[in-house]
């Protein structure tokens, strides 16, 4: 069974999961390139992604459509979701619980699509890899955990809200390809670093890398 058949045997299982929340709106699982280095996760699906169910095709995804053209990709070269799969009511924030119950499922797909490098879209993303980082310093850092390399970026709606924050994410996301490029550099480097300590810590250890 290849990528895209595991993937999709995930998402029917998560259609038929009846103890998962929000069960009132549709399933927005997911797309893109299984096979892709870059992994983009969001919080949760909006009003244009419920209708659709597809993730970030709202302004916002259309934002995160020119930010991916701007570094020569296509959005099909990369693969996009959310940490939880349906809309909450009004486009609320989700709740701890509902990202707990979805997060099985989440973790189950990044290890079928085993990117390089998941880039986080705005804080709760972000938090559910780096439950101490903010969002205003850390954005734009390399962060090594495990084998994966945790790359924040501000949401793209929030740069729909602001001229600085838009032009921050910009300078963000032109660092995608770089980090990518480099990534056994950056991980070989994390690991030189963590090497000396306890075998048991060292799996859960983190590593920062600065960018400029």
């Amino acid at each position: 069974m290849d990528k895209a058949e595991e993937l999709k045997w995930l998402e029917e299982e998560m259609r038929a999961d009846s103890n998962l929340p929000l069960s009132e709106a549709n399933l927005v699982f997911g797309e893109g390139n299984p096979d892709t280095s870059v992994l983009f996760i969001g919080e949760a699906p909006g009003y244009h992604e419920d209708q659709q169910g597809r993730p970030f095709v709202g302004q916002a995804g259309k934002l995160l459509d020119k930010l991916i053209a701007s570094v020569g990709w296509k959005r099909e070269d990369v693969y996009i979701t959310n940490i939880v799969k349906r809309r909450p009511p009004n486009n609320r924030d989700p709740f701890p619980e509902e990202i707990a119950a979805y997060a099985p499922y989440l973790k189950r797909q990044i290890n079928i699509i085993d990117p390089k490098v998941i880039a986080t879209l705005g804080r709760f993303s972000m938090n559910y890899f780096l439950p101490e980082a903010k969002i205003s310093k850390d954005r734009g850092k390399a962060f090594i955990l495990k084998d994966k390399i945790i790359f924040p970026l501000y949401h793209p709606a929030a740069a729909l809200r602001s001229t600085s924050v838009s032009n921050e994410l910009a300078t963000d996301f032109a660092k995608i390809p770089i980090v990518v490029r480099d990534y056994k550099k950056i991980t070989s480097s994390a690991k030189k670093e963590i090497g000396g300590q306890n075998p048991q810590k060292e799996e859960e250890s983190e590593q920062t890398i600065l960018l400029n």
